[in-house]
């Protein structure tokens, strides 16, 4: 897959674990109660330990389209953003707004806690079933337009379990920036 350069970031798309990833943020697609779940969530859950339970206790659950910050524990990564992505009903309940506002949300956080890497799943396009293209769509596009109020923010990757979902991140991606060497 391509990088692009865009601004000051680097912006790339992988197929991987993200629970592997040393960035400074991975972001979970949580259910409101950021209790853990299926899917990245369960997964990112077991490999941070039980602390990130612990802490996530804390927090009083999350709004749809909101996120939350929490320390990675035993992830490579330093911190976990927590985002709540929108069930799919067919669109017309608002879906695309809420799924855009957790990338937002999760640069916002970034540049709160002067978070230079951030790693983002797909977003809502597993269990809570909203349509992968469209969803990877959203995604680059709402990143894109985030980074130019965090230029500190000089990484991110999206990162997919997918080689269909990579392809999706890739083909949006690719609407934006210049390749990277």
């Amino acid at each position: 897959m391509t990088a692009r350069q865009i601004g000051t970031a680097r912006l790339e798309v992988i197929v991987t674990d993200i629970t592997t990833l040393r960035v400074d943020a991975i972001v979970n697609a949580a259910n409101s109660s950021l209790l853990g779940g299926g899917g990245v969530d369960g997964a990112i859950h077991e490999a941070a330990g039980p602390e990130l339970l612990a802490e996530c206790r804390t927090l009083n659950g999350c709004e749809t389209g909101n996120a939350k910050i929490t320390r990675g524990y035993l992830l490579p990564a330093k911190h976990v953003i927590h985002a709540v992505g929108p069930i799919w009903y067919g669109g017309n309940r608002g879906e695309d707004a809420q799924l855009a506002s957790c990338y937002r949300r999760s640069i916002e956080l970034c540049r709160a806690n002067n978070l230079i890497s951030i790693a983002f799943p797909a977003i809502s396009t597993g269990a809570f079933r909203f349509p992968a293209d469209r969803a990877a769509k959203i995604a680059v596009k709402t990143v894109v337009e985030a980074l130019t109020q965090a230029p500190d923010v000089t990484r991110v990757t999206y990162c997919c379990f997918s080689m269909p979902s990579g392809e999706l991140h890739q083909e949006a991606l690719d609407a934006f920036g210049s390749p990277c060497a």
